[in-house]
C-alpha cells in the first residue's frame, strides 16, 4: 500500500481557511484540554506521559516522562520549563511550521506541561533567524494571556505561570540543551559538563529545568486528552506516535510529512510521498536525521537479527520509519530531517560543505572539537581544490575518530559521524577524485613541495 500521512501534530498545517488566531484555535476545540487538565492531580498527568512512552522529538529521543521524573522537586527552588525552538540542525524544518501556522497548539502544550510539573515560568528559546516566528509567538502569547490561558490564575485554577520568548544567538550549539540554558541566562552558549549540570537538577539559574522540543510539547495535550495508554498504541510500540519528517534535497516533492512510526518505509516515504528522484536520476545516499547523523548509501544492505535469532537482509529503502530500525542500520532518525542526494552529487564536495559548517559552528570550548572540525574542513577543502593526496583519506577518518567521545557536548560526534560514514562508504570517490587531480598536474605540485595545509 502507498504511504499515507497521519496528521496529529500537523492537523492544522496548510489547511485551507486556517490561520494562527486564537479564535480559530478555540473554534476547533483549542485550550479545552488545558481547561480540563488544571483540574486533575499533577501526579496523574505526569503518569500519563510516562504511560505514553513518548520520546523527545528534538533528536536525542530521550523518554519525556522520564525526563520530567528526574526533576528535583525537593530542592525548594522554582522549576522552569524551556521550549527548545532553536531549530538549527541542517535539513530540519518541522517546528517552524507549527510556530508560524499553529502557535496556540504549542502554547497549550507548554501550559499543560507547566501545570503538570508545577513550573513557575516557561521560556521559548526560538532560533534567531525565525524573526517572524518570534513576532507570531509574542502575539499568540498575548492572546492566550488575555483569555486566561497563560499568566495569572490560568483557567480559574489558581495556578499561575507565564511564557517569555527569547531569540537565539544564531549559533548551532544553542540547540544543545545546556548551551541553550547558558545563552538564555545571558551568557556565552557554552555547553556544560554533565554531571553536575543535568538540567533536571541544575538547569536555568541553577534551578530544576525541563527542556523539551516544540513537537514534543505539542504531544502533551494529545496525551492528556487521549490518555497515555491510547497514545502508546499509535505506531510502533518502542517509539509510539508520529514523527514529522522534513525531506529536503533531490526529490520531486520535498516537504514535511507526518508519518505514524513504523507505518511505512524510507523508500515508501521518498517514492510515494516525495515523488521519487528527479527525472533521469537515481538516489545515491540519504542522511536520515539531519546533517549530524551517519549517512546511508542507497545501494547498501544490512544483516538484521530477529528476536528469535534468525537473520534477514534489509535494503536501505526497506528501513521502517522508527528509531530502532535506523539504529539497527548504524544510524539514527535524529530530528527526522532527511537529506536526499542523487547520482549527480559529488560526495567529497558534500562532506566538505558539512565540514565547513561544523568548523564554523564549533563553540571552541573543547580542543578535539575546535581543532578536529577545523582540520576536517581543511582536509576536505584541499582535496576539492586539487591539492589532495591519498594519505588524506585515512587522515580525515583518523581525525573524525579522535573527536568522538572526547567532547563536552554532542556537536563533536555530530561533525565526526557524517565524516566517518561518508569516507567509509564512498572511499572509491575520494580515491578517484585524487587520482584525477594528480593526472592533471596535482602530483607535480606535491612533488615541488607546494602541498597546502589550508
Amino acid at each position: 500500500m502507498p504511504a499515507v500521512e497521519n496528521r496529529i501534530i500537523y492537523s492544522h498545517i496548510d489547511v485551507e481557511g486556517w490561520n494562527a488566531s486564537i479564535e480559530k484555535y478555540i473554534s476547533d476545540g483549542g485550550y479545552e484540554t488545558l481547561s480540563q487538565s488544571v483540574k486533575r492531580p499533577r501526579e496523574e498527568l505526569c503518569a500519563e506521559v510516562e504511560k505514553s512512552k513518548l520520546k523527545g522529538r528534538g533528536g536525542a529521543g530521550f523518554p519525556t516522562g522520564m525526563k520530567w521524573k528526574f526533576l528535583d522537586r525537593k530542592s525548594g527552588k522554582p522549576i522552569y520549563l524551556v521550549c527548545n525552538a532553536d531549530e538549527s540542525e541542517p535539513g530540519t524544518c518541522k517546528d517552524r511550521l507549527i510556530i508560524y501556522q499553529d502557535p496556540h497548539k504549542l502554547i497549550e502544550g507548554i501550559m499543560c506541561a507547566c501545570y503538570a510539573i508545577n513550573a513557575a515560568q516557561a521560556f521559548i528559546y526560538i532560533r534567531g533567524e525565525y524573526a517572524n516566528g518570534y513576532r507570531i509567538l509574542q502575539k499568540a502569547i498575548a492572546e492566550a494571556r488575555a483569555r486566561g490561558f497563560a499568566g495569572e490564575n490560568i483557567c480559574g485554577s489558581g495556578y499561575s505561570c507565564d511564557i517569555a520568548v527569547s531569540r537565539g544567538a544564531g549559533c548551532y550549539v544553542c540547540g544543545e540543551e545546556t548551551g541553550l540554558i547558558s545563552s538564555l541566562a545571558g551568557g556565552r552558549a557554552y555547553p556544560r559538563i554533565k554531571p553536575p549540570y543535568f538540567p533536571a537538577v541544575m538547569g536555568l539559574y541553577d534551578c530544576p529545568t525541563a527542556v523539551n522540543n516544540v513537537e514534543t510539547l505539542c504531544w502533551i495535550p494529545e496525551i492528556f486528552r487521549r490518555g497515555g495508554e491510547a497514545v502508546s498504541k499509535i505506531g510502533c510500540p518502542s517509539d509510539p506516535g508520529t514523527h514529522v519528517w522534513g525531506v529536503s534535497g533531490l526529490v520531486q516533492k520535498p516537504g514535511r510529512y507526518e508519518i505514524e512510526t513504523g507505518a511505512c518505509t524510507l523508500g515508501e516515504l521518498l517514492y510515494d510521498l516525495c515523488g521519487g528522484p528527479l527525472p533521469g536520476r537515481r538516489f545515491k545516499a540519504v542522511i536520515p536525521g539531519g546533517s549530524s547523523m551517519k549517512i546511508l548509501r542507497w545501494d547498501e544492505k544490512f544483516q538484521i537479527k530477529n528476536p528469535d535469532g534468525t537473520v534477514f537482509e534489509r535494503r536501505v529503502e526497506d528501513i521502517p520509519l522508527d528509531s530502532a530500525s535506523f539504529m539497527q542500520c548504524g544510524t539514527a532518525i535524529g530530528s527526522c530531517g532527511g537529506i536526499v542526494m542523487d547520482n549527480t552529487i559529488d560526495m567529497v564536495e558534500a562532506l566538505a560543505n558539512l565540514n565547513q559548517f561544523y568548523a564554523h559552528e564549533s563553540c571552541g570550548q573543547c580542543t578535539p572539537c575546535r581543532e578536529g572540525t577545523l582540520w576536517m574542513s581543511r582536509i576536505t577543502r584541499r582535496i576539492c581544490e586539487g591539492w589532495g593526496r591519498m594519505e588524506d583519506i585515512d587522515l580525515l577518518k583518523s581525525v573524525a575518530d579522535n573527536i568522538c567521545g572526547r567532547t563536552i557536548c554532542a556537536l563533536g560526534e555530530g561533525a565526526a559521524w557524517p565524516a566517518q560514514s561518508n569516507v567509509s562508504k564512498f572511499r572509491d570517490e575520494y580515491c578517484e577524485k585524487i587520482r584525477r587531480q594528480q593526472a592533471v598536474g596535482g602530483q607535480a605540485r606535491l612533488d615541488n613541495n607546494a602541498y597546502r595545509l589550508i
